[in-house]
């Protein structure tokens, strides 16, 4: 497998590419979803691998992960999702409807921050990876410039706050809520879940669109909050 180039030019060519996920959603998309089977490749291969994508996302992904020969499963409690609404399963993620050790690989792409206990989420995706699976979990965290999502980076000021600004500006309810839709996730959360879990070994904990440099910023207490944007978890599973 070749590895993938981490560098200053990837971060900003999915920067770019983010600028444009409210315009053109199929360029951003279609280059996250390149960016993260490229990621998965440099640890395993995922030809023939069953791939199961919790909270699954534009059939972007599900394009992108069957180009690279994965039996590719999109799995959401929204059966409206596009690539759910091709053939994949209605299912919560606290209750996944897999057996044991089951898949390959479990792909969870900014999801934690959507569930109210993220941690008992993480424990039900590694129960169904096969021993030397792996788990794919990325998050943004609350501190992030992006935590708010649509509402930021006014969340900085509370979240209500920011909600109101929303409706104000926009005249409607945004999509996220913090405490319903949203939650107040950090990554110091995520590092300590996935150190502590009996079932993984961590074998990758950094900014999940920056350059590999960056990783170290995981490691500074606070500042790791604000900075990192989104983290990246990859474990393997026992």
């Amino acid at each position: 497998m070749t590895r993938q180039q981490r560098n200053v030019a990837r971060s900003v060519s999915l920067f770019r590419a983010f600028l444009k996920e409210q315009t053109e959603p199929a360029i951003f998309y279609g280059a996250l979803a390149e960016d993260s089977v490229a990621t998965l490749q440099d640890h395993i291969d995922l030809h023939g691998a069953t791939v199961v994508d919790v909270g699954a996302g534009p059939a972007e992904f599900a394009d992108r992960f069957r180009a690279a020969g994965a039996r590719y499963v999109a799995l959401d409690h929204d059966r409206s999702v596009a690539s759910v609404a091709r053939g994949g399963l209605v299912a919560s993620a606290s209750q996944l409807p897999l057996a044991d050790a089951s898949v390959d690989v479990i792909f969870c792409s900014n999801l934690w921050e959507h569930v109210e206990q993220p941690e008992a989420v993480g424990d039900e995706l590694l129960r169904v990876i096969r021993p030397g699976g792996l788990l794919f979990l990325s998050y943004t965290n609350w501190l992030s410039p992006w935590g708010g999502h649509e509402t930021s980076p006014w969340h900085w000021l509370g979240g209500e706050r920011a909600v109101r600004r929303y409706r104000r500006r926009h005249g409607h309810e945004p999509k996220n809520r913090v405490g319903q839709t949203l939650f107040r996730v950090t990554v110091a959360q995520g590092l300590r879940w996935s150190a502590a879990s009996p079932h993984g070994e961590v074998v990758a904990a950094r900014p999940r669109y920056y350059p590999d440099w960056a990783r170290t910023l995981v490691s500074v207490p606070w500042v790791r909050e604000v900075l990192t944007w989104n983290l990246l978890l990859i474990v393997r599973r026992h």
